[in-house]
């Protein structure tokens, strides 16, 4: 048994490339893993960065001089910035306030529903509804002390915010001023022969960088074609519904499922079993039809070459780590590891 396990060791780590990749790999993850809270300011500059630089590479490619599409490019960024913290997180706010309101009225109506249940369906009795109401107000009490202490642990975190608000955006302009300063500094502590790391991460970043940017439109395009309707047909909290919307394609598959619950809650709860009702729900299905049909293969065709259970695992193995932040770059890591597999035997075979 130790001779198996020593020639397979010998077979797969005997090339000192192979053993520079997964002191990389693990000193990479020894700092997220222990250090993310502290550096999650200079992650989040890094991957904004590394965002924006695939559109500071699209404006070069026109003919205009790096330092010029890098001011377009973080103009835009600031631009973005702007909207969500004066334009939508204001709305949002104003919204959740309504609807934490309007929540005794919505209760109310879920009590009446509940108490009409017997007469539809017999096979229930008093002392069952009586049951089920106990149960339900329990778990509203439950999410009631939730919602206070998210507001309490989001009032202490308001500093913490700011910070960000500044710290942040003076992270990306640096770092995207001077990506090839930055670059140049981290080879110096490189090996010179790391051939299959930059094997793994040539792949990675063909892929990775597409990701994410498409992701991101994904969120914005996918938002706003759900907003367009429900403002149009009058829908209450439009904005928190249709940021929420958004928000649910970071998640493959579960997400898509989870939000509908919400909109059609607050859909029936305005309209009841109405052709209102009817006629949103019919434009909700088109926005995630098209999604999953038209922008998802148009964004990702090319990007993402992984089976659903895989993309699947990886959510939930990558969000029960990082939580938000590792659903939602479940599926780069993911590729990370593919990446990995996929280089590690082609070296091999180029060393026999």
């Amino acid at each position: 048994m130790i001779d198996v396990i020593r020639d397979w060791f010998e077979k797969h780590f005997s090339d000192p490339q192979a053993i520079i990749l997964i002191s990389i790999l693990v000193l990479g993850g020894i700092l997220v893993l222990y250090l993310g809270s502290i550096l999650s300011p200079v992650l989040a500059g890094v991957i904004i960065a590394y965002v924006l630089e695939g559109l500071v590479k699209k404006i070069t490619n026109l003919g205009l001089p790096r330092i010029a599409a890098f001011i377009i490019s973080y103009l835009l960024f600031i631009a973005a910035l702007a909207l969500i913290l004066f334009g939508l997180v204001p709305l949002v706010i104003s919204q959740l306030t309504q609807l934490i309101t309007d929540f005794p009225r919505i209760l109310e109506k879920v009590q009446q529903l509940i108490l009409t249940i017997p007469e539809q369906y017999p096979i229930f009795n008093d002392q069952e509804i009586e049951k089920m109401l106990g149960s339900f107000s329990t778990e509203l009490v439950g999410i009631g002390q939730k919602l206070v202490s998210v507001s309490l642990a989001s009032a202490v975190d308001a500093f913490t915010v700011l910070v960000y608000l500044v710290v942040v955006p003076l992270l990306v302009f640096f770092i995207l001023k001077d990506k090839t300063v930055i670059i140049n500094w981290f080879r110096r502590f490189l090996p010179e022969e790391r051939g299959l790391a930059y094997s793994v991460w040539k792949e990675v970043d063909a892929k990775m960088g597409n990701y994410i940017r498409g992701k991101l439109l994904e969120i914005l395009i996918v938002g706003i074609a759900t907003f367009i309707p429900l403002k149009y047909m009058g829908m209450n909290y439009a904005a928190t519904m249709s940021l929420l919307v958004g928000l649910s394609v970071i998640i493959p598959y579960v997400g898509a499922v989870a939000v509908t619950i919400p909109v059609a809650m607050i859909a029936w709860f305005q309209w009841g079993a109405s052709s209102d009702f009817v006629y949103l729900m019919i434009a909700y299905t088109v926005v995630q039809f098209m999604d999953g049909n038209v922008l998802v293969p148009l964004l990702f065709s090319e990007v993402v070459n992984m089976h659903p259970a895989a993309i699947i695992i990886a959510v939930l193995f990558f969000g029960g780590l990082w939580g938000v932040w590792g659903v939602f770059f479940a599926i780069p890591l993911a590729t990370l590891i593919q990446a990995v597999i996929n280089s590690w035997p082609s070296i091999q075979e180029q060393q026999v």
